[in-house]
Formats: structure tokens, sequence, C-alpha cells
């Protein structure tokens, strides 16, 4: 098979800044597709929460993310609410010891937790809802 050499450089290119571009090191990773409190997992602010929800009947989803406090279970808040596919970045500030609870209805969902750098942090500009 052979390649075109514009698709080649094209892919190197794009290899190369992703990796050098990404200082984020996972520190969790949750998937699944029903309700589940997850495991404890620490980290230091900032961090970023990596989202994808999928599913087979994109406007008939029920999902929705609370974040726990790691050791007392107590709620800390709703980071997600969705009734439809899709996937995001949340940044959070706050170090400590944290849990999602998930809630999901025909929904197949992915969540990984990544630190990254203050100067990441800087960047990041949430999206504005529809």
């Amino acid at each position: 098979m052979k390649i075109a050499p514009y698709r080649l450089i094209i892919f190197l290119g794009c290899y190369c800044i992703t990796g050098i571009a990404s200082g984020q090191e996972v520190v969790a990773y949750f998937h699944g597709n029903s309700n589940t409190t997850t495991t404890a997992f620490k980290v230091q602010g900032p961090w970023i929460l990596n989202w994808r929800v999928t599913g087979n009947y994109n406007r008939s989803i029920g999902f929705e993310v609370m974040l726990l406090d790691g050791k007392t279970r107590m709620n800390k808040g709703v980071v997600l609410r969705l009734k439809r596919t899709g996937n995001g970045v949340k940044l959070f500030k706050e170090s400590g010891s944290f849990r999602f609870r998930v809630s999901a209805g025909l929904a197949n969902w992915h969540l990984q937790v990544e630190q990254i750098s203050e100067e990441e942090a800087e960047l990041y500009t949430p999206r504005v809802g529809r």
C-alpha cells in the first residue's frame, strides 16, 4: 500500500504537534454503560475531565455525573448533565481526593481525569452552550 507523500507529512506533523503540546498526565480512567460510583482518585489542581458519551439512541440518553469527596462521598456538585450523545472537557482547579457518581440510561460513557499545568489551564476556554 502506497501512501501519498502529502498525507504522510500531514500525519507526521499532527503526531509531532500532539505529542509535544500535550503535557497532560492521565490520573484516572473510568468507563461503563450503567450507574456506578467510581473508585477514589487523587489529583492536584488544575485538572480536566475529558468525557465522551455515546449510544444507539442519541436523543433518548439520560446521563449525569456528580463530583463526590473521595473520602466522605459528600456531593460537591453536578459536573455534567446530558440528554444526548456528546463529548467535551471540563476544567477543575481544586486539589484533593474525589469520586464520580455516574447515572446513565442508554449511554456508554468514558471519563478520563488528566493532570494539566497552570499554563494549559490558562488556555482553557469553556464552550458556550447552545
